[in-house]
């Protein structure tokens, strides 16, 4: 299986190092009405990548840190995932925009025994049982899929796509990678639970920007959208009642990663009641504690997992 995956990657990095016109992707997110990714992922992740780079290493997706996978990286500027639950047949889609020789790819791919054909409703495409992946590429674009099954998935996303929530794009404006969550109310709801606080939080949207920050960390904003400002007062104020009666921090988790005895829920908590929530209309904003880049990996683990 090594040797299979191996010589797959060894294909895709033949065509990756094709030499091709560079083309620049439009700001379609500032202004788009659809995304190019299917509904029914649990977050969905944008990433401007030349800014991103440094926390696109820790997002839990195996693939991205592969060395030749890190190449086709190199190639985009801009991405789009979606990452589904555990229990869906999907693992994640991927859409991405910059210079791909799509030509040298499909020439090489169709000479590779273990990356066959596929064809869908929504178009043609490669898919390699051996890695489970499903890939087409244009010049300017491309799309990735990952099956937990052996079940080839079309990278083609169902059209239109997913319309992105209310507010979400002028929220991620200036930052380099963003996220929104879907059902985020129970996500929250068990964290308080299992750390002690009786807070119900009934949001609708939750948005979280993420920025590099000095010696080597990263900060996060999150968005907690509400029915209406008078339910995003009340539970401003029970937050900051509550930050009275947060446990001691747990040992911090270095950058190494070594101090793996850490809680990932307790993690969460030290980072949400770091500081006040700060009210914006029926939005709270609420701004996380300096993060490692081992409580950055734990975090996203917690988000999107």
């Amino acid at each position: 299986m090594k040797k299979i995956l191996k010589f797959s990657w060894i294909i895709i990095t033949l065509f990756i190092s094709c030499q091709t016109a560079p083309q620049t992707p439009g700001e379609f997110m500032e202004e788009a009405s659809y995304i190019p990714l299917d509904n029914g992922a649990s977050a969905y992740i944008f990433a401007d990548v030349k800014q991103a780079r440094p926390i696109l290493d820790l997002l839990p997706i195996n693939e991205l840190n592969d060395r030749q996978a890190l190449r086709m990286i190199d190639r985009t500027d801009f991405l789009a995932a979606a990452i589904f639950p555990a229990e869906d047949g999907r693992r994640f889609q991927l859409a991405a925009w910059g210079n791909y020789p799509s030509f040298g790819a499909g020439l090489a791919l169709g000479f590779n025994r273990y990356w066959k054909r596929q064809r869908s409703a929504a178009g043609n495409y490669w898919y390699s049982q051996a890695n489970r992946l499903s890939m087409t590429l244009t010049p300017t674009q491309a799309f990735v899929a990952a099956s937990a099954t052996a079940v080839p998935e079309s990278p083609v996303p169902s059209a239109p796509g997913i319309e992105p929530p209310e507010g979400f794009g002028e929220f991620r404006r200036e930052s380099p990678l963003s996220c929104w969550l879907e059902d985020p109310a129970q996500l929250l709801n068990r964290i308080l639970n299992m750390n002690g606080i009786p807070i119900r939080v009934p949001a609708q949207q939750l948005f979280v920007n993420f920025f590099i920050a000095p010696e080597n960390q990263y900060e996060a904003v999150i968005r907690l959208q509400f029915e209406s400002p008078a339910q995003a007062r009340a539970i401003a104020a029970a937050l900051s009642l509550a930050r009275n009666f947060v446990p001691e921090p747990p040992p911090r988790l270095g950058h190494s990663g070594e101090e793996t005895q850490v809680d990932p829920a307790s993690l969460f908590l030290m980072l949400f009641f770091a500081n006040p929530p700060v009210q914006n209309n029926r939005s709270l904003d609420i701004k996380t504690a300096p993060m490692t880049d081992g409580e950055m990996v734990m975090l996203f683990q917690k988000l999107l997992n």
